[in-house]
Order: structure tokens, then C-alpha cells, then sequence
């Protein structure tokens, strides 16, 4: 294994409505065995939830996050593993499209426009926020009660009433994108997934109801490089807590080390 100073640095793309806290137990089990990690958070997604959304943000689109993380990249001084969940997946395949990296991590990851994911279960979960007419221009944010469904089925009640207390404000226009590709004018999450050639690890719960264990097969297969793909039994969305957590920290640990 390369020593620590030689190692790529692991940057983290948080998912929609979410922060980079998300990744705070993953980042302090991979710092302990002497990786670098950075998690910035997109464009005003660290405001407080408590204050209103700001002005602007429901009309940045996926170009917007795209180009925030290019340029995050492009100060690095060597290619990094890119580490995406949920949108944040979605965000690492259009990054990659772009610069160098040295490999991908996506966990529960959102679908591009070559594995579009619309089904019952996802629109059941933003029923909340795509009923109520103009979201596709504003600010949205998801309600407790279909995240419970969606995004945190199978987590304890109390662990997932804090994860939705901490969720932020996110941009219409990036989801509206990610449900129909075809209405971004930029084509940013129109990927060539074949022509992806770096390292990938693919981690999805096969009882995701919001980013479905579908997509993440559906992008394992696309994608151009060599996969190692893992499904969590009886798992939802959110890996971020028990043994889902565990379990896919040490896949992460294990994979990072195979490829240095």
C-alpha cells in the first residue's frame, strides 16, 4: 500500500437536502488509517436549516453543482477518489466526465440520464414537493413525513427525526433535472458512462425507495472501468447509521486499499 503522502485525497459529494455531516463517521474511520479527506458543501447548503431558503438557489441547476466541484478539483494537486451518495453519486459520474480522477465511490447514487430512475416508490417519496406548482424554479425541501417513508425506512425513529431536523433547503431546478434530463438546457448530467474508466465501488440498500438498487445496477453495469458492486440486504437509503454504516465503511476501507 502507498504511504499516506501518496495516496489520492477522498473528496465527498453530499446528496439533495443534505451536508457534509452525512460523512463525518466515514471520514473520521478513513482519517484514522492516514487518508485525506474533504467534503465541501454545494452552494448554500451551508446555511442553517432554520433560516429560509436564499434568494437564488432554486434556479441553479446541475451545471452549477458540476462546475462548483470541477473547480474544487482542479486546485488539487493530484486526481482524487471521488466519494458521492445519493445525488451526490449523480454529481461524481458528470464530474468524472470531466477531469482526471483516481476512482468513485457511489452509495445509493442518483441516476444520470443514461439510468433514469422514475418509478412509484421515488415519486411517492417527493410527492410532498413536486404537487405543489412552481417547486421546478424554487427552493425545495423535503417534509418529515415522506422522508420517514423514503429516504430513512428502517432507521430508528430517533436517529432519523435528527437527520430531518438537519436537512437544508435544495434547488427545484437541479431535481427537475434529475427527474427529466431532457429539460436541462446544459445536458450537465448527460454521461457516457462506458467511457468512465476509473475504479469504481457501487454500494446500494436493496430496499431503497427514493434512489433504487436498480439505478446503482443499471450504472455498475454502464460504467467503462472495473466494478466492484455490493448490495445491503433489507437496507434502506440511508447508510449512514448501525450496521448499514458499518458495513459499508469497512467496504469502502477495504476497496480504497486493493486500489493502492
Amino acid at each position: 500500500m502507498r504511504p499516506p503522502s501518496l495516496r489520492p485525497p477522498l473528496l465527498f459529494i453530499h446528496g439533495m437536502w443534505s451536508t457534509p455531516a452525512v460523512f463525518a463517521g466515514i471520514r473520521a474511520y478513513l482519517e484514522a488509517d492516514g487518508w485525506e479527506t474533504l467534503a465541501p458543501a454545494l452552494p448554500f447548503h451551508d446555511r442553517d436549516p432554520s433560516l429560509p431558503p436564499p434568494d437564488g438557489l432554486g434556479r441553479l441547476g446541475i451545471e452549477d453543482y458540476v462546475a462548483f466541484m470541477v473547480d474544487i478539483i482542479r486546485r488539487l494537486d493530484r486526481p482524487p477518489v471521488l466519494i458521492g451518495h445519493s445525488m451526490g453519486g449523480m454529481l461524481v459520474q458528470c464530474v468524472a466526465a470531466r477531469v482526471e480522477i483516481a476512482g468513485m465511490i457511489l452509495l445509493a447514487t442518483a441516476g444520470t440520464a443514461a439510468t433514469p430512475g422514475v418509478a412509484v416508490a421515488p415519486l411517492r417519496t417527493m410527492g410532498g414537493v413536486i404537487t405543489r406548482w412552481g417547486w421546478w424554479e424554487d427552493a425545495t425541501r423535503i417534509s418529515p413525513e415522506p422522508a420517514m417513508w423514503g429516504i430513512y425506512n428502517g432507521v430508528p425513529d430517533d436517529v432519523a427525526a435528527a437527520e430531518i431536523k438537519a436537512l437544508v433547503w435544495d434547488s427545484g431546478r437541479v431535481l427537475a433535472e434529475i427527474m427529466l434530463p431532457s429539460l436541462s438546457k446544459t445536458r450537465a448530467n448527460t454521461v457516457d458512462l462506458a467511457r468512465l474508466k476509473a475504479p469504481a465501488l457501487v454500494i446500494v440498500g436493496t430496499d431503497d425507495r427514493i434512489t433504487l438498487a436498480s439505478v446503482s445496477r443499471a450504472v455498475a453495469r454502464k460504467l467503462g472501468g472495473p466494478v466492484d458492486y455490493h448490495e445491503l440486504p433489507g437496507t434502506g437509503h440511508w447508510l449512514f447509521w448501525g450496521e448499514p454504516h458499518s458495513r459499508t465503511k469497512t467496504l469502502i476501507g477495504e476497496w480504497l486499499a486493493r486500489q493502492t
